[in-house]
C-alpha cells in the first residue's frame, strides 16, 4: 500500500516549501494541490470571467475549458493548464487570490479532488493543502496540520515580498492573513480545519530547517506505531 502523507495549515504556513524538502528527502512525489486551484484561477482570469461569479467558474470547468493535470521533471512539479506549462504565471498574488475565491465553489473542489486521489492511489505520495487530511486523504498513512501564528507568517510574507522588491506595510500583510484564514475556516464546502488524528506541528519559532526536521519526525513515528 502507497505510503502517504497528507498535510494542511493556514496561508503563509510554509506548507509548498516545507512539503517540497520533506518529499525531496523521502525520495517521493509532492503534489501542490494550491498549484492546481491557482491554474483554476488563472483560467478564469484568462477568460474574462468574475472570479466572484461562482455560476461562471463552475460553467468553465463543467464544459472542458480548465482542464488541470501536473507532471513531474527532476522531482518537479509542473502544473499544466489545459495542456500549457502556467508555473511561472501562477505564483502571483493575483493568481492567490483567485485561488481563493474559486477554491469555495463545490465543482471546483469536486473537480480536483478527484484528480486528487487519482494520483495519490498510484504511488507514494506527499500532499498539501487545505482539505487533504480531512476530504482528499482522510486515510493517510500521516497527517499534520502545519501552522504558526498570523504574525508570524505575515512577517514571513513581508520578507518574500520584500526580496521581490515589494515593500508592503506590515499591517497590511497581516490583515489579508487575517481575512484569508476567517475565509479558509468559513467557507461552506470544506473548511479549513485540525482533522481527527492529525499532529500539529507549529512552526512559529522554528527555521526552515527546523520546521522540516519538526515534520520527518511525525513521519518516522507514524512509521513505528
Amino acid at each position: 500500500m502507497p505510503l502517504s502523507i497528507a498535510i494542511d495549515g493556514p496561508v503563509g504556513a510554509g506548507k509548498s516549501t516545507i512539503s517540497d524538502a520533506v518529499a525531496r528527502k523521502l525520495n517521493m512525489i509532492h503534489l501542490d494541490t494550491g498549484a492546481m486551484y491557482r491554474a483554476v484561477g488563472l483560467c478564469a482570469m484568462d477568460n474574462g470571467i468574475d472570479i466572484r461569479d461562482e455560476e461562471k467558474v463552475t460553467q468553465m470547468c463543467r464544459e472542458g475549458k480548465a482542464l488541470v493535470d501536473v507532471l513531474y521533471a527532476d522531482g518537479t512539479q509542473i502544473t499544466l493548464l489545459n495542456g500549457e506549462d502556467v508555473n511561472g504565471r501562477i505564483r502571483t498574488q493575483e493568481a492567490g487570490e483567485a485561488a481563493s475565491a474559486v477554491s469555495r465553489y463545490r465543482y471546483v473542489r469536486e473537480m480536483l479532488v478527484r484528480r486528487q486521489q487519482e494520483i495519490a492511489r498510484k504511488q507514494d505520495i506527499l500532499i498539501d493543502g487545505r482539505d487533504i487530511c480531512t476530504v482528499v486523504l482522510p486515510d493517510a498513512t500521516v497527517k499534520i496540520y502545519l501552522t504558526a501564528t498570523a504574525e508570524e507568517r505575515a512577517r514571513r510574507r513581508q520578507l518574500q515580498l520584500a526580496e521581490k522588491g515589494q515593500q508592503i506595510p506590515f499591517e497590511e500583510i497581516l490583515a489579508e492573513v487575517n481575512a484569508r484564514d476567517w475565509q479558509d475556516m468559513h467557507r461552506e464546502v470544506d473548511p479549513l480545519r485540525i482533522a481527527p488524528g492529525a499532529v500539529v506541528v507549529d512552526t512559529s519559532d522554528l527555521d526552515f530547517d527546523g520546521s522540516v526536521q519538526a515534520v520527518l519526525r511525525c513521519v518516522e513515528e507514524a512509521g513505528r506505531s
